[in-house]
C-alpha cells in the first residue's frame, strides 16, 4: 500500500511540473489542417516514412515520448523563453537547444542523405509537433515563470495555470474533435489568408508568438477569475494560431521534400 501511495504522489508531482504544448487536441488540429495543404508529391514521400499513419496520427508524438528517460535532451526543444522585450539571440541560446533550433535540426535531418529512413520518420513527427508548439504563444513566454505555467488562475473554478488555458482549457471547453475542429478551422482560411500565413521566416514567426504571448501577459494576472468572457475574447485567437500552425506546417513539408528549396535557405537564415 505504501508504495502504491508513493507512486501515485510522484505520478501526480512529475504531471503537475511537466509543461504542456497545445494538448493532443490542438496538435492533432495543427496536422489535420497541414495535410490539407500539401502537395501530392509530399503526402506520398510522408506516406512512405510514416508507413502511412496520418500527419494528425504523430502529431503528438513528441509529447508521448517524454516519458522515456533517453529522450530527455528534446524537452526544451518544445519551447524558446524570453524576458521583457529581448527578441531571439539577444541572450545566448539555450545550449540543449529550443524549438528554433529543433525545428532547424529536424529540417536538416529529413533533408540529408546521410540520414536513415527511421531516423527521418522520428524526425519529421518531431518536426511535425515543435511547428505545433512555436504557434501556442506561450511557447514563446517568460522564462521567469517557465512559460506562464507558474501563473495561476481559476478556469471557470478549477485551478489552472496561463499557459494550461491557451494550452488545452480553451480547446477542450470548445467541445469539437481535433477532426471537427480543423475542418471548420480550414473553411475559414481563405487564398489571401494563406498567403498572408506563409511570409516571414522562421524568426519572423517567433517574434510573431512573441508578441502575442506579451500581449497574454498584459491581461492577464495572478489569481484571475477566467471564464465565458475569456473564452469569447481569446478562443477566436486560439482558432487562428491553430490555422496559421497547419497551414506554416504544410509549407515547410512541401518545402522538404523537394529535391531543391530555396525557400528553406532564406527561411532558415541567421539561425
Amino acid at each position: 500500500m505504501k508504495k502504491l501511495i508513493v507512486a501515485l504522489v510522484i505520478s501526480v508531482s512529475f504531471a503537475s511540473y511537466a509543461a504542456p504544448n497545445w494538448g493532443k487536441t490542438g496538435h492533432r488540429t495543427v496536422g489535420e489542417i497541414a495535410a490539407k495543404h500539401l502537395r501530392k508529391k509530399t503526402t506520398r514521400k510522408i506516406n512512405d516514412l510514416l508507413n502511412n499513419e496520418s500527419v494528425a496520427s504523430v502529431a503528438v508524438y513528441a509529447d508521448d515520448i517524454k516519458s522515456d528517460s533517453q529522450y530527455n535532451k528534446y524537452y526544451s526543444w518544445h519551447y524558446v523563453n524570453f524576458e521583457g522585450n529581448k527578441k531571439y539571440k539577444d541572450d545566448p541560446i539555450n545550449p540543449e537547444g529550443d524549438v528554433i533550433q529543433g525545428i532547424k535540426t529536424c529540417v536538416v535531418k529529413i533533408r540529408s542523405k546521410e540520414t536513415s529512413k527511421d531516423e527521418k520518420a522520428f524526425f519529421l513527427k518531431m518536426l511535425i509537433h515543435f511547428v505545433g508548439d512555436l504557434h501556442m504563444p506561450l511557447h514563446a513566454g517568460n522564462s521567469s515563470d517557465k512559460g506562464g505555467n507558474d501563473v495561476k488562475v481559476k478556469w471557470f473554478g478549477a485551478d489552472s495555470n496561463l499557459h494550461r488555458v491557451w494550452d488545452s482549457d480553451m480547446i477542450d471547453d470548445y467541445q469539437m474533435s481535433y477532426t471537427e475542429l480543423a475542418t471548420n478551422n480550414d473553411i475559414m482560411i481563405t487564398k489571401d489568408e494563406v498567403a498572408v500565413f506563409e511570409k516571414g521566416t522562421l524568426l519572423d514567426w517567433v517574434v510573431e508568438s512573441r508578441k502575442l504571448a506579451l500581449t497574454l501577459y498584459s491581461q492577464t494576472h495572478q489569481d484571475d477569475k477566467l471564464g465565458y468572457k475569456y473564452m469569447y475574447q481569446n478562443f477566436p485567437v486560439a482558432q487562428k494560431q491553430l490555422e496559421k500552425g497547419g497551414v506554416r506546417l504544410a509549407l515547410i513539408l512541401n518545402e522538404v521534400f523537394k529535391c531543391k528549396s530555396k525557400w528553406l535557405n532564406t527561411f532558415l537564415a541567421d539561425l
